[in-house]
């Protein structure tokens, strides 16, 4: 796999809707989770804060962190393919990512799920800021993480005696 081109555009535009959500956060981790709900009802187990409960819980600090660290990550994850062409993430962070998807049963389509909840909620939050080009640009650093953690899982899962 060669290097990923990645534009100084596409990092400004990721930058640019991260800050416009982050002044919201608490409305957009509830609107992200009430969207990975909508979408995959049976994903509701694989979260310890949305476990017991009939709807998203508002206000949890944890629904808050999960969806920051998301939306975090990728935008990093953006800035990283711009820099140096492919995702940098510490060994250490990879290894705790990839175990915990593990261990709550994350399995391919669920990366797919949390992009288009991720994407429904940039949609949102950004108005008529929002087109192509953003949602490209997040796309493609979301995939690029979500590859970076699912072959971290696979790892794992070969390295078990």
């Amino acid at each position: 796999m060669g290097e990923i081109v990645f534009t100084e555009k596409q990092e400004a535009l990721v930058k640019e809707s991260w800050e416009i959500l982050k002044q919201d956060i608490s409305k957009y981790s509830l609107h992200f989770f009430s969207q990975i709900l909508e979408i995959a009802p049976a994903a509701k187990g694989m979260f310890s804060f949305l476990r017991d409960t009939d709807e998203v819980p508002h206000n949890n600090p944890k629904l808050k962190a999960h969806a920051v660290k998301v939306f975090k990550m990728t935008c990093e994850t953006a800035i990283q393919l711009r820099e140096k062409g492919k995702v940098v993430v510490s060994d250490t962070t990879l290894q705790y990512l990839g175990s915990v998807h593990l261990k709550s049963g994350v399995v391919d389509p669920h990366f797919e799920v949390v992009k288009e909840a991720l994407l429904r909620t940039l949609k949102e939050g950004l108005g008529e800021k929002y087109n192509e080009e953003v949602e490209g640009a997040w796309s493609q650093a979301y995939d690029h993480l979500a590859l970076a953690i699912k072959n971290e899982m696979k790892q794992e899962v070969s390295e078990k005696p």
